[in-house]
């Protein structure tokens, strides 16, 4: 008994060893490029704008702002995100009920600020990174005008960023307003 128990765990120890060296021999599949390498026709973003989290930050509100009546630069804008990125999540208040959210890709986005005139302007940042991620609370004021001292609102942005090594990579946006229950945290309200 013992003799055959013995010849079978050698030749499964056998049989072991040759999947082992016929794995080894076979040839595995290139790893898929990421999403990044796999877009080498995306917008070349100035290598100022994506410097650090509040550069790339500071990017996309002179980006995103200015006047209904003048086009945005949209290629600066999209050079910005990481290719197909760019989701802009905005919390919606409702005085009836639970608040609610509305998700915009970057293209609806530009759609959507495109026509309206605003200016905003980054107030303080917190920022938390671990490896290649990097999250971001900034604190943000809206004006009229790009001379004017009194904001028509502020809030809060919450950046998810990439920094792939060479520049930083914007992921998503996602905001919510100040109001009177929802005032900005005073390490934002500098």
């Amino acid at each position: 008994m013992k003799t055959i128990g013995m010849v079978v765990l050698l030749a499964g120890l056998a049989m072991q060893g040759m999947n082992v060296q016929q794995q080894a021999a076979t040839p595995r599949p290139a790893p898929t490029p990421g999403i990044i390498a796999s877009h080498p026709d995306w917008p070349k973003a100035n290598p100022d704008d994506v410097k650090s989290p509040e550069a790339i930050i500071q990017a996309l509100s002179d980006t995103i702002s200015g006047d209904a009546t003048k086009p945005r630069d949209w290629n600066r804008f999209s050079s910005l995100f990481a290719p197909g990125m760019g989701r802009m999540i905005i919390v919606r208040h409702s005085k009836t009920g639970p608040a609610d959210l509305t998700m915009l890709t970057a293209e609806e986005y530009k759609g959507r600020a495109g026509g309206q005139t605003f200016y905003e302007k980054p107030i303080a940042f917190e920022k938390q990174s671990f490896g290649h991620l990097t999250h971001v609370y900034e604190s943000y004021a809206i004006f009229h005008t790009p001379t004017d001292t009194t904001p028509q609102a502020r809030g809060v942005n919450s950046w998810e960023l990439l920094n792939d090594g060479t520049r930083y990579w914007i992921l998503q946006v996602y905001w919510d307003t100040e109001r009177p229950d929802n005032p900005i945290p005073s390490a934002l309200a500098k």
